[in-house]
């Protein structure tokens, strides 16, 4: 029997850096999922090994060693699926390097699949584990709900926010996110650490940066532009890139306006990918 789940996009309506492990840049950050998501198809296989594949839009240069495939061997390193080997599809309708999370958003939703069927059997403290060696954002998709990262690493979730209207787009470029945080210079001075509803409301939302877009935006001319003309011509709340990019995103109160500021994005940049959706 197969099942499919839906893997929804992620956004960072504000993110901050706040400091470097030796490993990792420390970050925290005030998330939302939207409606965009990638379908996963998952079935039990009798094989002696995984079979995992992409389609799609967003299908092409996938590597082999994936996070899908990253968190199968994990799992396997911690003998917990037991011989059970999977066909797992993916069609692709998030764009990679796009900074909206799609690779691990992916994972992230097959591993709390496995644990809802109770094909993996562990405790929450080895779930948190595992997650990490997968990707550092793995663990926020475990539920796609509005969140915040705060800078001790904690995640506190919070339900029935404001839906709120997102035209997101995608130049024909991808941002490396290793060498957008190798040039970060400088570190913001930690503002979550007292996580509320209220950082969901438009007000708060305008006072925030993502600490990593300024970076973005002198590397790629292209993306400033588009920044330009989303503040000036689509009457959004306020326009932010996502992750490290290389999507943007503008906010809005509204369907409607939200509609018509896809209608003259589309206009004006007839061959770069934008949807409009909302959060969830």
């Amino acid at each position: 029997m197969q099942t499919i789940i839906r893997s929804h996009a992620k956004i960072n309506l504000a993110l901050n850096v706040i400091g470097k492990t030796p490993t990792l840049h420390k970050i925290e950050s005030i998330v939302a999922f939207v409606s965009l998501y990638d379908e996963i198809l998952i079935k039990r296989i009798n094989s002696d090994k995984h079979n995992i594949s992409f389609t799609g839009k967003f299908s092409r240069n996938i590597s082999k060693k994936n996070t899908i495939s990253k968190l199968l061997e994990v799992l396997e390193n911690k003998k917990l699926l037991k011989n059970n080997k999977f066909k797992i599809r993916i069609k692709k309708n998030i764009p990679i390097k796009s900074g909206l999370g799609g690779g691990s958003m992916n994972a992230a939703n097959i591993l709390s699949y496995l644990i809802s069927k109770k094909i993996v059997k562990t405790t929450q403290k080895e779930i948190i584990k595992i997650s990490k060696l997968v990707g550092s954002d793995v663990l926020l998709g475990l539920d796609s709900t509005n969140s915040i990262l705060n800078s001790k690493n904690k995640i506190k979730r919070f339900t029935d926010c404001r839906k709120i209207y997102t035209l997101i787009v995608k130049p024909n470029l991808g941002c490396s996110t290793r060498k957008i945080y190798s040039k970060i210079r400088k570190f913001d001075k930690p503002k979550l650490n007292k996580p509320s509803k209220d950082m969901f409301n438009f007000n708060n939302l305008k006072k925030m940066t993502n600490s990593l877009e300024p970076i973005a935006l002198s590397m790629h001319s292209s993306l400033k532009r588009i920044k330009i003309f989303l503040e000036s011509s689509t009457h959004a709340e306020f326009v932010r890139m996502t992750g490290s990019g290389s999507a943007l995103v503008a906010y809005f109160y509204s369907k409607g306006k939200c509609d018509i500021a896809k209608k003259r994005f589309n206009k004006k940049y007839k061959n770069y990918w934008c949807i409009s959706s909302k959060t969830i």
